[in-house]
């Protein structure tokens, strides 16, 4: 009290902060769907079992036990467990700025190691036999496109036309097309994953299905009459110029590769497709980078650097040709 550092202790249950935390701060600084998130989180776990203990009195030991009870009890994926404790760190983080606590116990917990899912990308084989599976497919253009540039599903479904060089051969991917998690939940344009745009450089073919994209929205458009709405300039749309659902596009892939026997695959599988393929073809990780949206080239390296055994052996060719070479 002398130093004038004492906070008087926080009378107020971390659930009614929580409550204030989402509606004051969270709601203005992130994307709908990540709102969405944050209450459910809120409303199924932190408030029935933390809710009532007074903000101030909230700690280190109280959260750990209920971490660990989410893993050993409720059987969470460490992951789920790790985005449940993003939202309460941040909650805790605002009240500590607020000078509502001292400090944020969530700090002092130790949570369970998410493992990261494995990927699977599809060879040149695969991707031939993908490629062939879906001709005709009402979406063939949009999985050739994605697996083409590496862009994720919400950017390729949020890609307009404006954003379409043609003359320079680059797409500009500002957006995603976004759909909140609530039951009935609308459809938005937001901004990217990670809030940044990019630049695509694409190769020539991409440019020129995208022409062929042009022209059967155009010919829909003529067809459709004065019922078109494509009121955001979407490259792909419905029949009648609405934009296309996440589920829709992902069930009609699945169709695709299940045919083909890749039950497992994903539509994000495009994404990790385009990646290694990429890297194979001799692409430095800074671009291949860039061209993903990762926030740095070390993420990339992570998730990519040890996929492809072709990778490997082409290395070991290329340092027995140098063997060779040197011992004369």
């Amino acid at each position: 009290m002398d130093n004038g550092t004492y906070l008087e202790p926080a009378k107020e249950t971390l659930g009614i902060w929580l409550g204030t935390w989402i509606e004051t701060y969270a709601q203005f600084s992130v994307k709908p769907y990540t709102m969405d998130a944050y209450e459910r989180v809120c409303r199924n776990y932190l408030v029935p079992v933390l809710g009532a203990i007074r903000l101030s009195a909230l700690t280190a030991p109280q959260i750990q036990r209920f971490y660990n009870s989410l893993l050993m009890d409720k059987k969470l994926s460490p992951k789920t467990i790790r985005n449940i404790h993003g939202v309460l760190h941040r909650a805790l983080d605002q009240a500590m700025k607020l000078g509502m606590i001292r400090n944020n116990p969530t700090e002092l917990c130790d949570l369970p190691k998410a493992r990261r899912k494995e990927i699977k990308p599809m060879d040149a084989e695969k991707i031939e036999a993908f490629l062939k599976a879906i001709k005709g497919n009402k979406y063939e253009l949009l999985y050739q496109i994605t697996l083409f540039t590496g862009m994720r599903q919400g950017e390729v479904l949020g890609l307009t036309w404006d954003c379409v060089d043609f003359t320079h051969s680059t797409l500009y991917v500002n957006k995603q097309l976004q759909k909140t998690k609530k039951v009935g939940g609308d459809y938005a344009l937001v901004s990217t994953k990670n809030s940044r745009a990019r630049v695509i450089s694409t190769a020539s073919s991409v440019m020129t299905l995208l022409k062929r994209q042009r022209s059967l929205q155009a010919q829909a458009q003529l067809l459709a009459g004065s019922e078109w709405d494509n009121k955001w300039g979407l490259v792909f749309t419905n029949e009648l110029g609405g934009h296309l659902t996440h589920f829709t596009v992902y069930k009609h892939f699945k169709e695709a590769v299940t045919s083909i026997g890749l039950e497992e695959e994903r539509f994000h599988d495009l994404r990790h497709s385009y990646a290694v393929a990429a890297i194979e073809s001799g692409d430095d990780i800074k671009t291949v980078q860039s061209n993903l949206g990762h926030a740095s080239a070390s993420f990339t390296l992570d998730v990519y650097g040890h996929v492809s055994q072709k990778m490997r052996q082409q290395s070991a060719e290329r340092m027995e040709e140098f063997i060779r070479k040197v011992s004369g």
